[in-house]
């Protein structure tokens, strides 16, 4: 198994497979969790829909570019809810902006409506 997966190897981590010292991998478990060892750090992290809701207007960022970063990282999040998406965008807003009461007042039904009225107040 350790020379089939050497096989699937390419570029950077086929070089990494052949400056192994020779007879320090005796099983292919041991192979395994050395790769793993060695490319985690490479592996991207999914994010789930909760991430959403650590994102929060900065002080010093306009609302047009809240909505932008908001915007860009729930594109980064596979199959997210706009109830949830909605509920995340609305606790990133501080709750003096009249954009939050509007939105707590008249809840929306759809993500595009919560955008298009976050676009109208930005302008």
């Amino acid at each position: 198994m350790c020379k089939v997966f050497a096989m699937t190897l390419q570029e950077a981590s086929q070089d990494w497979f052949h400056i192994l010292p020779s007879g320090s991998i005796s099983s292919f478990k041991e192979l395994a969790y050395v790769f793993t060892n060695e490319y985690t750090s490479y592996r991207s992290i999914k994010k789930n829909p909760n991430h959403l809701f650590n994102m929060h207007k900065k002080s010093n960022e306009s609302l047009r570019d809240y909505i932008k970063r908001f915007k860009a990282e729930r594109a980064n999040i596979v199959g997210c809810d706009d109830q949830i998406a909605f509920s995340a965008f609305k606790r990133g807003l501080p709750t003096e902006y009249e954009l939050y009461r509007e939105l707590t007042i008249y809840p929306r039904q759809t993500l595009v409506e919560v955008f298009a009225i976050a676009e109208r107040y930005a302008l």
